[in-house]
This record gives structure tokens, sequence and C-alpha cells, in this order.
């Protein structure tokens, strides 16, 4: 089942996340370098043709592709960049999510590299 995406434009880091990813890591991380070096790359509105409009609106399609960035970068499968998004705080920052943030189901990401995929991307 597909849920739509209600685009949203550039998702800040909120100020907690971000004073607790910067204290704990001060030199940054892969995850961090990756949010401050491809913020802005894509848009929800990028990938709005992938998603009906109508029902509950599914998870950013950005975090999803920052995701997979992080996935090949850090070699993590499906299963454990989940669960980086739901425990770290360096994941926490890149996605611009509130530290309590329980993140995604993993075959989240499977659907969204289909996705991918049917589009020719």
């Amino acid at each position: 089942m597909s849920l739509p995406v209600r685009p949203r434009s550039a998702l800040e880091v909120p100020e907690l996340t971000a004073q607790v990813a910067r204290a704990s890591n001060p030199r940054g991380t892969p995850a961090m370098w990756i949010r401050d070096r491809l913020d802005g790359l894509w848009s929800d509105e990028d990938f709005v043709q992938w998603y009906p409009r109508d029902g509950r609106p599914g998870l950013s399609p950005v975090q999803l592709a920052t995701v997979s960035v992080l996935q090949f970068v850090l070699d993590l499968s499906d299963r454990d960049a989940a669960e980086a998004v739901r425990c770290r705080i360096d994941c926490k920052y890149a996605l611009g999510l509130e530290l309590g943030d329980p993140g995604f189901h993993h075959s989240v990401l499977g659907d969204f590299r289909n996705r991918l995929l049917q589009d020719g991307g």
C-alpha cells in the first residue's frame, strides 16, 4: 500500500538535535557531513509523482534518499539503517529529526528503492 506524501520544504535540524550532535561529535561524523553537504540537493517535490495524494502522508522522500546515501557510505543493511535512524544522534541530525523520533520500519527502504527503479532513476 502506498502512502501519499505531503511535500515539505527543507527540514531544519531541530535545535536540540543539532546541539547534542555537535556536543557529542565536535568534528562531525560522516552522517553529519552528508547532511551538511547534501542539504538542499533534493526536495520532496522531486518525488511527489511517486505517491498518491490522498490518505495518511508517508515518510519524506528526501529523508529516505538521504538514508539511502547513508546506507551506501556506512555499508548498512536496511535493518541496520533503520536502527541507526532510531538510535544514532548523528543520523537524526542528518535527517533533521527530533531526538525522540522513533524512525521507521526497515521495509520502507526497499519500497523506496523499488519506486526509484520503476521511475528509471
